[in-house]
């Protein structure tokens, strides 16, 4: 008789506490995924958050020695933190900043020492770290910092519009959490070759997609048209592109942001590279917001987000809709499975 596979342990962090990512982790926990959930947070704040989605959770304090098993319907282990200030739904304390930070490097050590499969983030607000006096500009910074790794942000939308591979629409980012008009002189041709190749290399190994076709898009519109509306894509972007293709690496562009995401267009590549944050994002999560994911590429271990923000407008309303947060918990399952 061949014994199952034990389901893998994912780390769950519940994000700002006054966000919605309390009651996102407590709508997962209730949900019949087939993973052995962990969250690091206040019990109190979790216990708190699913009596306002109306979900009975039967919340244990977590024991690391315990052999990874089946999870119990409505049931979470909970890794426990405690807030430094009582948190109330909409209204962000900066004295929380420490805890929101000691929870994501708590799941980062334990991700690298091989205690959780993955890692599945509910949404920070960057503005109140940076307020508490912790320069802090995204989850993927901080765990690209904690790793000592170059990393690459890329959203995934299940069911693009004219993308290839089943509908699955990526968009990856060459610069992420930068004022745009730093932007330009961000991009390197050093940094687009090394994002190129942690892109292709990640879609290779954990999305199992042998040849990896990525379209690149230009900085400026129409892609410089030439030089006369600027010259990255003549001086930067273009000669990193060749430098790949050279290399063996399918790879197209610099292609104009305005027509790339035309399904015609679109149908060609497995993921577009953006120059910045708001030139492709918004395509994608036109596409799929709510259920898109996040994926940090190029870390030792895998980590997945949410597609939004912390929502503070409803926070503590139960009407928090927990589709992105699923849909990054399977997306981090199937992936962990896939690289056991």
């Amino acid at each position: 008789m061949t014994r199952e596979a034990p389901l893998p342990r994912i780390a769950l962090t519940a994000g700002e506490p006054a966000g919605i990512g309390p009651e996102l982790v407590a709508r997962l926990a209730a949900s019949d995924i087939a993973a052995d959930l962990v969250a690091i947070a206040d019990p109190d704040l979790v216990a708190a958050a699913a009596r306002t989605i109306g979900v009975d959770l039967d919340i244990r304090s977590y024991d690391p020695s315990a052999p990874v098993g089946a999870r119990a319907p409505r049931s979470l282990a909970v890794v426990p933190m405690s807030l430094s200030a009582a948190a109330a739904p909409g209204t962000p304390d900066p004295r929380n900043a420490a805890y929101v930070l000691a929870t994501l490097a708590r799941a980062a050590d334990g991700a690298v020492s091989g205690e959780f499969a993955a890692i599945v983030t509910a949404p920070v607000h960057k503005g109140v770290i940076n307020d508490a006096g912790v320069p802090f500009t995204g989850h993927t910074e901080f765990f690209a910092q904690r790793a000592r790794r170059e990393v690459v942000m890329m959203l995934a939308a299940t069911g693009g519009h004219g993308a290839r591979n089943g509908g699955d629409l990526r968009v990856a980012l060459a610069t992420t959490h930068l004022p745009l008009a730093a932007v330009p002189a961000a991009i390197t041709r050093t940094g687009l070759v090394r994002t190129l190749r942690i892109l292709c290399d990640d879609l290779i190994q954990h999305f199992g997609i042998a040849s990896p076709r990525i379209a690149v898009l230009g900085l400026n519109p129409h892609a410089g048209e030439g030089g006369y509306l600027g010259r990255e894509e003549i001086d930067v972007i273009a000669p990193a592109i060749a430098q790949l293709r050279a290399a063996g690496f399918d790879v197209t562009g610099p292609i104009p942001a305005d027509t790339a995401f035309v399904p015609a267009q679109l149908v060609r590549y497995d993921a577009v590279l953006a120059m910045y944050h708001d030139q492709g994002l918004p395509v994608l999560k036109h596409a799929g917001f709510g259920h898109a994911v996040n994926v940090t590429l190029g870390l030792p271990y895998i980590r997945t987000s949410v597609d939004h923000g912390t929502a503070l407008d409803i926070a503590g309303t139960g009407r928090a809709d927990a589709g992105s947060i699923a849909a990054a918990a399977h997306m981090a399952l199937a992936l962990a499975q896939a690289r056991r």
